[in-house]
């Protein structure tokens, strides 16, 4: 008697799926692309231009060379622009820090009448467009005979910058549990040790990331410099700008030249912030309600 082998059931065939985008998805997804072509062509004009001869027609320009570099750091004296734009970002980093941080831990430690209000107007400086505020801040400045030095422009740019710190480092700070610093306090720790041994560790990825935030929005400031620098205290964005409407005649590639320098030093800088910022550190922290 012979047993008769029936086949196994034949798999059923899978069929990729395909997904079906709505013509809204379409409309979107285009509009992002014939963004990113458009930005794409404008910066790649640039970055061409900056390195070619002469280009007058075509698609590229007829031969390369890197002689429009060193001569725009030459005529626009590229190394003391760049020396000040350091010194600029660095002292207002160092400044808000300082003062931002301590303002921060009250904020977030501390109820008092009004803290909404004062949170609202430490927003002010961020959501409205510094020229509302940048003419009436240069007059008082020059008033005091401030503005056209550097310690205008660092104090110009410390009006945005200090509630900024206030703004990232107060949530941050919420995260920590109080619970830490009252246990330091009943073994007898005093209030300047629990700040540099216990909340410092702890605060340093919080004002790693407001410092290169502030670095950021500080080397990009345009009005704010714009109208309270001199003739020494420009920074970069500000000698840009210059180099575009400043009397004279001056080949179309030094301002290229200029322009790719300025844009490869906010990209180091934004590659650090998204390096080193955290942005799940940036929420407030929800409390539970018992």
């Amino acid at each position: 008697m012979t047993a008769v082998m029936e086949a196994p059931p034949a798999a059923e065939e899978r069929t990729p799926r395909r997904i079906a985008l709505r013509p809204g998805a379409w409309i979107v997804w285009g509009s992002v692309v014939f963004f990113l072509l458009i930005l794409l062509g404008v910066v790649g004009a640039v970055v061409v231009d900056s390195f070619g001869r002469k280009w007058f027609g075509g698609w590229l320009p007829k031969g390369w060379t890197t002689h429009w570099y060193g001569a725009t750091w030459r005529e626009f004296d590229l190394g003391g622009v760049l020396t000040v734009t350091l010194e600029v970002a660095l002292a207002v980093v160092v400044v808000s820090v300082l003062v931002g941080v301590p303002a921060a831990y009250a904020l977030a430690r501390r109820n008092f009448p009004g803290k909404r209000v004062l949170m609202v107007a430490f927003l002010l400086p961020i959501l409205i467009p510094p020229i509302t505020y940048g003419v009436p801040l240069a007059t008082v400045l020059y008033k005091f005979h401030l503005a056209g030095k550097l310690s205008g422009v660092i104090l110009a740019n410390l009006v945005p910058a200090v509630p900024f710190v206030i703004l990232v480092m107060t949530p941050f700070i919420e995260q920590i549990d109080p619970k830490i610093e009252a246990a330091a306090r009943m073994c007898g720790a005093k209030t300047r040790v629990i700040f540099t041994r216990i909340l410092g560790p702890l605060l340093i990825p919080g004002m790693l990331a407001a410092a290169i935030l502030v670095l950021v929005r500080t080397v990009g400031m345009f009005e704010l410099t714009f109208l309270t620098a001199g003739a020494d205290s420009q920074t970069l964005v500000v000698a840009l700008y210059y180099s575009v409407s400043a009397a004279g005649i001056r080949a179309q590639q030094e301002i290229d030249a200029m322009a790719v320098i300025y844009t490869l030093s906010m990209l180091v800088l934004l590659v650090a912030a998204l390096r080193f910022v955290n942005p799940t550190q940036l929420v407030t922290q929800i409390k539970e309600r018992d």
